[in-house]
């Protein structure tokens, strides 16, 4: 049985993550962050909890984003493999996410010390998987944000069906098939993370540092062409 490449995990990932973190901590977004700004927007309305965590996102976000890139670039003027130390760096963040979960969940308060450390947590370690997307995986369809990747995935099927695809079939097609595994396992993610938050809403932060665990053996190989 083949195994899922990384990109097909993490793409999982991204849409488990993203959205056990919306049920789990009062509507927070960890991967697709500026989705926060529409949630706060709805929690200073209804007067809900969480507006904390909202606002810290973004900032943490992007500053993690920063220190990934300085260290990947670091790392491979070293000669080391990044992509290794970032995933590690996730495996533990996630890892650290899960205990506290353990110890203080289910959380019910979204502005409590424990939701706020757990939330910035989850989007730390999800900025290290934009950043790693970014560094090594730069020709394979993102895995935390799917709009883009729909939209491409329309437009090939235009070429497609209108024939003006006839000198790049194969590109289009190969594409094609790229984007929309990617975008099949992130809707399977985002399934797979409500229906754990459901079943368990302390026991679901498990599952990430599972699936990075899973994410060392998995292939990483790009495709040659964009």
């Amino acid at each position: 049985m083949a195994r899922p490449s990384l990109g097909v995990l993490l793409s999982f990932n991204g849409g488990y993550v993203d959205t056990m973190g919306f049920l789990a901590l009062a509507g927070l977004f960890t991967a697709h962050v500026t989705g926060n700004f529409v949630t706060l927007g709805a929690a200073l309305v209804f007067g809900t909890t969480g507006i904390i965590a909202k606002l810290l996102a973004l900032p943490v976000f992007c500053i993690v984003i920063l220190l990934t890139s300085v260290l990947f670039l670091r790392l491979k003027l070293s000669g080391r493999r990044a992509i290794v130390t970032l995933l590690s760096l996730m495996f533990v963040l996630f890892a650290i996410a899960a205990i506290a979960a353990y110890v203080h969940g289910p959380v019910s308060n979204g502005d409590s010390v424990a939701a706020i450390g757990i939330g910035m947590t989850l989007v730390t370690a999800m900025a290290i998987q934009n950043g790693l997307h970014r560094a090594h995986l730069s020709k394979l369809p993102p895995t935390t944000l799917m709009t883009g990747t729909t939209t491409q995935i329309m437009i090939d099927l235009a070429d497609l069906i209108s024939g003006t695809a006839t000198d790049h079939m194969r590109e289009v097609k190969e594409r094609l098939k790229r984007m929309a595994t990617s975008l099949f396992s992130f809707a399977i993610g985002c399934a797979a993370g409500a229906l754990a938050f459901v079943a368990s809403p302390t026991w679901c932060f498990v599952v990430p540092p599972v699936l990075v665990g899973l994410s060392f053996l998995a292939p990483s190989a790009e495709p040659s062409k964009a």
